[in-house]
């Protein structure tokens, strides 16, 4: 015979019946959090109704980029002004260079690095391309030209000279122009011929009658010492002509 075994009924804690139909109970709703501080706002309801007409913050408003800094990116300056690069400059200071009888030396009164720089690295590209690499040498060079005309002439001028060493990086720079032309020639002319040395003397005449007149014109007692100043000039361009020739 089978053993029979005395189970308990099972009490629901709602007091309802699953066995009686009549006792179950309704199904509610899902359930509210009781201390809700506001009711209005559905919890898992999934209520479209509810959950269209609920209040909500609106987005946050950033403020745009032409409203800080002033007027935004119309009113910077442009990049090469913020660097101290004046094109404009540069570019009438070469043309004037160009014309060794009517040089504006008030172009030149206002000394920058910008374009000696750019003669400078023309240089040597083409050094370069001759096979020649004077980077390093052309740099140095230039610092130590510099630096000599800066010695000779307040020494000449005493207390009353002016010239500082800035003034005469940015004139030895600016009268590199005719040697930059020479060393673009000579890449299509013979070396150790009769036509590179007559170019060589005449655009190292043209260099030191340049940078001789901005001298002259831009320090105090400048005419007072020209024969001496063309001397100093004339050895340093000579110098720089000596790359292009050898």
């Amino acid at each position: 015979m089978a053993k029979q075994f005395n189970v308990p009924p099972v009490i629901f804690p709602s007091g309802g019946n699953p066995s009686n139909p009549n006792q179950r109970r309704l199904p509610t709703a899902p359930f509210q959090p009781s201390g809700s501080s506001n009711p209005s706002l559905p919890f898992l309801s999934f209520d479209v109704s509810s959950a269209s007409t609920a209040s909500f913050s609106p987005a946050p408003q950033f403020p745009s980029s032409s409203t800080i800094g002033g007027g935004g990116f119309d009113d910077e300056p442009p990049l090469l002004e913020e660097l101290g690069i004046n094109t404009k400059q540069i570019y009438q200071k070469t043309i004037s260079v160009l014309n060794p009888f009517r040089i504006n030396h008030h172009l030149h009164e206002d000394a920058d690095l910008s374009g000696p720089f750019l003669f400078l690295m023309a240089f040597g590209l083409f050094q370069l391309l001759a096979g020649k690499l004077h980077f390093g040498i052309i740099l140095g060079w230039v610092t130590m030209a510099s630096m000599f005309l800066y010695v000779v002439f307040n020494m000449l001028a005493g207390k009353n000279g002016n010239l500082d060493m800035y003034t005469c990086l940015s004139l030895i720079g600016y009268g590199m122009l005719p040697i930059v032309i020479l060393s673009a020639l000579s890449l299509f002319v013979p070396q150790g011929g009769v036509v590179i040395m007559i170019l060589t003397g005449l655009l190292v005449i043209w260099s030191t009658r340049v940078c001789t007149r901005l001298v002259v014109e831009l320090a105090n007692c400048g005419d007072e010492h020209r024969g001496l100043i063309t001397y100093a000039c004339f050895l340093i361009y000579m110098l720089f002509s000596l790359l292009i020739i050898f």
